[in-house]
């Protein structure tokens, strides 16, 4: 076999494996609304697993990245690239942190891979401690959807113009991402993203670049 068809046979190798370590993930919920003393929560990936993954299959070939594209009610876009491959998905949560996570879920369904059930459900909430999702039975993916590995199944909105500063400041920390992978941490990146994205304004940009660069040590 010619090295460039191994090269192409090992990098589909690789992205199946990954596309396992996205359907183990999904064992999470994430809240899209509240209603008085109720929650809508829907599945959405464990990000510990889902990294863990995906560093297993891929090493250091694969980054998520964030960008808040509406801040009331939250929605986010999220990028996953997947070696050459990049997905993106939106979506609305409760918080930005719910918002993260179900723009991930739906990046995810963009590379076919999807939960049991797309349907909500309705917990209690309270107000201190969240969506009560605790009696709720984990998520059993569904096997990946027939068709091309990474094929999308639905259509994203065009991307809003953006703030040539906030396009700067997110370079930048890009540009530091990548060697933060480069030196071993990109799982440690990946979380501050996940809980962080890349802030909402220059001074928020600028406190997650400084985050992240404390990871160098």
């Amino acid at each position: 076999m010619p090295e460039s068809e191994r090269q192409r046979a090992d990098q589909q190798g690789n992205l199946s494996q990954a596309t396992e370590a996205l359907r183990g993930s999904l064992t999470d919920w994430a809240t899209v609304r509240v209603q008085a003393d109720r929650a809508l929560v829907l599945p959405a990936p464990d990000l510990d697993a889902l990294y863990a993954g995906l560093e297993r299959t891929l090493g250091g070939d694969w980054t998520v990245r964030y960008a808040v594209e509406q801040m009331t009610p939250p929605v986010v876009r999220a990028s996953l690239h997947l070696g050459v491959r990049v997905r993106e998905g939106v979506a609305e949560g409760h918080t930005l942190t719910d918002a993260r996570l179900l723009a991930l879920s739906d990046a995810l369904r963009a590379y076919g891979v999807q939960p049991a059930s797309n349907e909500g459900q309705w917990v209690e909430y309270d107000p201190e401690e969240g969506a009560n999702i605790h009696e709720l039975e984990p998520q059993t993916p569904l096997a990946p959807l027939s068709g091309r590995v990474g094929e999308s199944v639905a259509s994203l909105p065009p991307t809003p113009p953006r703030d040539p500063q906030m396009e700067r400041a997110r370079k930048h920390i890009d540009d530091l991402l990548e060697g933060l992978k480069d030196a071993g941490q990109g799982k440690a990146a990946a979380l501050v993203l996940a809980r962080r994205g890349y802030g909402n304004t220059l001074e928020e940009s600028r406190e997650v670049y400084k985050e992240l660069k404390a990871l160098k040590g």
